[in-house]
């Protein structure tokens, strides 16, 4: 599964303008079945049309499965959008159910975050968009910005293979009959396109580290640019030492970060990290225009990721996440032509001077919030020192 292949047609989505179109029309063309994973699948209008989508389909006779995160379903799918779709013939599981506030350990914070998406293992969808209505947003205007990647060819088995096994997983620790097998075959896939990628997924069990190994191959090896544009930008010591090393081998490294707030004690905390990094000589771009939902990157001519994995311990070190790792002149250059203009158009440079030179409160607020969630992860058991390494330097 870990490995690229060749051969396929990748197609760059933007936000839910681009996406939800995109995955209706799959699923209204569907003939044999439907397979979709989400953390949210909201009751909104966005939410609504995929609800349509897949009820149509299943009315026709395709096997439709929704696998949807217990803890997103708690607090976005109505019972009235689960009845619709139950009732319409969908085939609706949640993955970890149990997310009563009286009974919480460190095991509840092991998420399906991942979005994927499989038509008659013929067109899948990987990337970071929820089943959410961009502009359901307290406040929010203009709608947030988020990406995925709509995929036909020969990766598209690992992605069908990846679903198979976690829904077959799923039903098995929840004591229900299942049809699917917990061991699928690997089927093949026809030639669709030109482009090489790997599709890459983050469990807790083989595959632990293999997102966060994927991007630091990338940046060791880069040798002109490094653009990452991500929601929640926490790393951990290998991964700030990998661009700390790259910045120093005269790598142009730009980081395009939220300016929203949207949960104030991670925004602070990661702020704590930005006083090294801007004094190595790597470029932080905060996003104003709207809120910032992205989890891609850009590296050299050739390198791009798409996905769900925000690179923070949660993402990283606690839940299901999926990527897709592409390597293809003009998908690099597709994205970063995105990624561009929206610092362009929407984003405002951290100046070095300015913010080194910040007030002690201001800087103290950091801290503080950097030791809370420091502290929280080490009680929850994740992230020892391989991952925090100690207090970064500067400030």
């Amino acid at each position: 599964m870990n490995r690229f292949r060749p051969g396929n047609e990748i197609e760059l989505l933007r936000s839910g303008a681009a996406f939800f179109p995109a995955l209706v029309a799959a699923v209204d063309a569907a003939e044999r079945e439907v397979w979709l994973e989400t953390y949210i699948f909201a009751d909104d209008p966005a939410g609504r049309a995929v609800a349509e989508a897949l009820v149509r389909a299943a009315t026709r006779g395709v096997t439709v499965r929704v696998l949807v995160d217990g803890w997103g379903a708690k607090h976005y799918l109505t019972k009235r959008l689960e009845r619709q779709l139950v009732a319409g013939g969908v085939n609706l599981l949640k993955h970890r159910p149990e997310v009563q506030p009286w009974h919480f350990r460190s095991h509840r914070l092991r998420r399906l975050h991942r979005k994927l998406c499989h038509v008659d293992t013929r067109v899948a969808f990987v990337g970071g968009i929820n089943l959410i209505d961009d502009m359901n947003t307290p406040g929010q205007r203009p709608p947030r910005v988020d990406f995925a990647v709509r995929v036909r060819g020969p990766l598209v088995p690992s992605i069908v293979w990846a679903m198979q096994r976690l829904w077959a997983l799923n039903e098995l620790v929840q004591f229900r009959s299942s049809d699917v097998a917990l061991f699928p075959d690997l089927v093949a896939a026809e030639r669709a396109g030109t482009q090489t990628a790997k599709f890459t997924i983050r469990d807790n069990l083989r595959h632990r580290r293999d997102i966060e190994t994927a991007y630091l191959a990338g940046i060791r090896v880069a040798k002109r640019e490094i653009l990452i544009a991500n929601a929640y930008f926490f790393p951990g010591i290998r991964f700030r030492h990998a661009l700390l090393d790259a910045a120093r081998r005269g790598v142009a490294v730009t980081l395009l970060l939220q300016a929203k707030v949207e949960y104030p004690l991670l925004h602070f905390a990661s702020r704590a990290l930005y006083g090294q990094l801007v004094s190595a000589g790597i470029a932080i771009q905060e996003y104003h225009r709207s809120f910032l939902h992205a989890k891609v990157a850009v590296i050299d001519d050739r390198w791009a990721t798409v996905g769900s994995s925000n690179i923070d311990p949660y993402s990283l070190l606690m839940a299901r996440e999926a990527n897709v790792f592409v390597r293809d002149a003009h998908f690099a250059d597709a994205l970063r032509s995105e990624l561009r203009a929206m610092i362009e158009g929407g984003a405002r440079p951290v100046d070095p001077k300015r913010w080194l030179g910040r007030s002690i409160v201001s800087k103290a607020m950091n801290w503080i919030a950097y030791g809370i969630v420091r502290a929280g992860m080490g009680l929850l058991g994740y992230g020892g020192n391989e991952w925090w390494g100690g207090r970064p330097r500067k400030r």
